[in-house]
């Protein structure tokens, strides 16, 4: 059964702190390799590749002008908890490669950043 995801937590080995309002991703996937030769006769033949390219997480902030993001920062250990009864988690090493302010008349102020995932996720 699905859960809620109001109670999921960021952090960030950098001590970075953001208030959160959604978060998208990581999402796996890896390629495959077109296997198909002389003797196939009815469709491509494929096989997979063994590295998973895990994305990009993408959060959605409340933007605080007065505290940056670490956009230029080193690639740093992030780990996602999740609010079920286990207190799951998945960590990884990620870097920061894209923030977008938006700064709305009358309405909050929000950033968008984007995580590279650098290497596999472990999940506890």
């Amino acid at each position: 059964m699905g859960e809620i995801g109001t109670g999921t937590a960021i952090t960030f080995a950098s001590g970075f702190l953001a208030e959160i309002i959604d978060i998208s991703g990581p999402g796996g996937s890896r390629e495959s390799v077109q296997m198909s030769h002389m003797l196939t006769t009815t469709a491509h033949i494929f096989s997979p590749v063994d590295l998973v390219d895990w994305g990009e997480l993408t959060i959605e902030l409340l933007f605080n002008p007065g505290t940056t993001p670490p956009i230029g920062s080193a690639e740093e250990i992030v780990t996602i908890t999740f609010p079920n009864s286990a207190g799951t988690t998945w960590t990884f090493t990620g870097f920061m490669t894209g923030m977008e302010p938006a700064i709305p008349l009358e309405d909050r102020m929000t950033t968008t950043v984007t995580i590279k995932v650098d290497g596999d996720i472990s999940i506890a």
